[in-house]
């Protein structure tokens, strides 16, 4: 019995004898708790680890967690000390502004060569032409109200508009910094409409211009202005004139300038009522897209009422003037209103939240209880 219990301790169990053969393994797994599992470890920090082992017991600890982060992290560029937020944009502004000019000058320096130096198509006339009687009369629409109302009118709606919506919503868009200022919302937001505003402007008048010159139709004040006189001496007066084509003719009016003896051609379109059913039909469009005010739904229909109102006027007193016959003003209407529709809703992003609430890529609220039921959402 004796020799059985001393004998008792020297047979030791496989796992004493597992942890007697080992006992760095359980050091160091005592030591590493926190180490990721061996699966995140590498092939050859794990070779690093049992080379090391074979050397030192306590250098069979795996590496701290913190350095085998630190070796994974990617390299960030600092370009150059400056961060992305606090980059100058200068150049960035310079070279778009600079762009768009340029771009609005190739469609506006086309009009300059038209006032300048152009020469309308010389079209003749009948002697016993009626709408062609009609007395000279001064404009009641003159061109500084035209571009008083036209121009000045919509570019104050726009900077009023922007300056309020930039006060009453947020922007997650970072501002431009232009020579260490940062260019507030509002500002950009402004340039975008009032730049595309006048990039549409000058298209409709280029339009308009080439109308002019290209078909050169008489106004109704064509005799009143130039008094002609044929090839043989003879006025309209005289019967051998009368039923007859006459393109061989010059003007005798002592009245009348130079100026006044080129626009005398210059009938169709009617350059007033394009311009300004272009100017005041686009901010109308843009009051639709950007005032959300809810204090009175009406009050932005009633303001498009009187910019639609002005641009009527505007075409109606061309042809009690006698400038333009009804026709010339009804092309000119149809021309501006086009152009301001189409830049207004494929030029400009007005109408982008919309597009995109179409499109589906933005979530949209049902608006009745039809569209809650569940026979709509089955398209019954």
């Amino acid at each position: 019995m004796s020799h059985d219990a001393s004998e008792a301790p020297s047979e030791a169990t496989p796992l004493q004898r597992e942890a007697q053969q080992s006992p760095t393994v359980h050091r160091s797994s005592s030591r590493n708790n926190a180490v990721p599992p061996a699966s995140s470890v590498t092939r050859n920090e794990a070779s690093f680890s049992a080379s090391s082992s074979s050397n030192n017991s306590d250098s069979s600890v795996l590496p701290p967690l913190a350095a085998v982060s630190s070796e994974r992290e990617p390299i960030v560029a600092s370009n150059g000390g400056r961060k992305h937020g606090t980059m100058d944009d200068t150049k960035k502004v310079l070279l778009k502004v600079g762009f768009d000019f340029l771009i609005l000058c190739c469609v506006g320096f086309p009009i300059l060569i038209f006032f300048v130096a152009g020469d309308p198509f010389k079209r003749g006339f009948f002697c016993d032409d009626e709408s062609l009687m009609h007395p000279f009369h001064d404009s009641t629409v003159t061109n500084w109200m035209l571009y008083i109302i036209g121009l000045a009118l919509p570019i104050i709606v726009i900077l009023i508009t922007e300056v309020i919506r930039a006060r009453r919503k947020t922007s997650d868009a970072h501002p431009l910094k232009v020579w260490n200022w940062d260019i507030p919302f509002w500002v950009v937001q402004s340039y975008k409409s009032i730049g595309m505003f006048g990039f549409g402007a000058a298209v409709s008048q280029l339009l308009t211009d080439v109308g002019k010159y290209t078909i050169g139709r008489l106004r109704p004040h064509f005799f009143d202005v130039c008094q002609p006189r044929m090839k043989d001496g003879t006025f309209c007066n005289a019967t051998i004139n009368q039923g007859k084509y006459i393109t061989d003719f010059e003007c005798t009016s002592l009245k009348s300038s130079t100026r006044m003896l080129k626009e005398m051609r210059l009938s169709f379109p009617s350059g007033h009522s394009s311009f300004s059913m272009y100017t005041l039909v686009f901010c109308a469009i843009f009051l639709q897209a950007r005032m959300n005010w809810r204090g009175s739904k009406l009050l932005k229909h009633f303001l498009q009422f009187l910019l639609i109102l002005l641009a009527w006027y505007t075409c109606l007193s061309r042809i009690s003037d006698y400038k333009h016959h009804w026709s010339d003003v009804l092309s000119g209407a149809v021309l501006g209103a086009t152009v301001a529709i189409v830049v207004s809703n494929f030029c400009t992003d007005l109408f982008s939240m919309a597009r995109k609430r179409a499109h589906g890529t933005l979530p949209t609220l049902p608006q009745t209880r039809y569209e809650l039921s569940a026979n709509h959402a089955n398209g019954n």
